[in-house]
């Protein structure tokens, strides 16, 4: 049986689906209330976080983000995200793995490796004035289905979900350098994200993940230059300083013992990896604790 909940007073929203039988979980809130500001301390969520009608800065990873009015950000439970109690004009939708898993369900909305992926920095749309109209409308439905307590509200909201991830994927894919990519093409490069965000702790080699696509790394560095301005040498190596600056701010372990962790034997070869993705050592990133984007 399913559990509804509706914190909501003059600026504060939070409205909440939860599942006794899965445990899964859907949130719409604005993140102005300390229940809402809580589950970013949570490390099971997806978040998509949209600004509606200013800057709206905050911090991702250790890093700041400053999120346009009509932007649309896409982060992983991976991502660290953190913003101040006061915080306004968000609007965002939380979920779990068992409300709605995007790697299980890739087949229904193609965005694993595309909007979700461990990068550091994660995805972001901008709304055209029809496609911020759409996304309201969307919104709206999201509201009214909150407030229909049934035995397949459920399974509304995740219809809903699937429409608003379907409708990102392609305004992402629009972005992109070269918009008419064929998703067969598109696909390999979301399965070469999906493999670096499974392998970049032992694997540091783009022939490494070309192997396992069955191409050659030519190929994956021509997709790529269709893709973004980035080498998949760079996205692999982001993906690796990514994780050792999560590690570096949010643990308790050592430089040696990350270097280890994430494939180096040596931790002298991991200093010098980290200074030249990072512009500094791990000590100096660890001493500044935040490194401004």
């Amino acid at each position: 049986m399913a559990t509804f909940k509706d914190e909501s007073i003059a600026l504060i929203m939070k409205l909440e689906y939860s599942s006794l039988k899965d445990d899964g979980s859907l949130i719409l809130t604005n993140f102005n209330c300390s229940p809402s500001l809580h589950l970013l301390r949570e490390t099971n969520l997806y978040k998509i976080i949209w600004s509606l009608e200013k800057i709206v800065t905050f911090q991702v990873d250790g890093y700041q983000i400053n999120l346009k009015k009509d932007e649309v950000l896409f982060c992983t439970p991976l991502n660290i995200v953190r913003m101040d109690k006061d915080t306004r004009d968000l609007m965002a939708i939380v979920f779990n793995r068992e409300f709605y898993c995007i790697r299980d369900h890739d087949h229904e909305v193609s965005c694993n490796g595309f909007l979700f992926f461990g990068s550091s920095h994660p995805p972001i749309i901008e709304l055209s004035e029809r496609e911020k109209e759409n996304f309201k409308v969307l919104f709206r439905f999201f509201k009214e289905e909150f407030e229909t307590k049934d035995q397949i509200q459920g399974e509304m909201l995740r219809n809903l979900l699937k429409r608003l991830l379907i409708k990102s994927s392609r305004l992402l894919k629009k972005g992109l350098p070269e918009a008419e990519i064929p998703n067969t093409q598109l696909d390999i490069i979301r399965k070469f994200n999906v493999l670096v965000e499974m392998h970049f702790r032992e694997k540091h080699q783009v022939a490494e993940y070309a192997n396992l696509l069955h191409k050659s790394p030519k190929t994956i560095a021509n997709l790529f230059h269709k893709y973004s301005d980035k080498t998949p040498l760079t996205a692999i190596n982001e993906r690796v300083a990514m994780e050792a600056k999560r590690l570096l701010l949010y643990s308790e372990k050592t430089s040696e013992e990350i270097a280890y962790e994430l494939g180096y034997s040596e931790p002298g070869h991991f200093s010098k990896f980290f200074k030249k993705n990072v512009g500094c050592s791990p000590i100096e990133f660890k001493k500044k604790k935040l490194v401004p984007s």
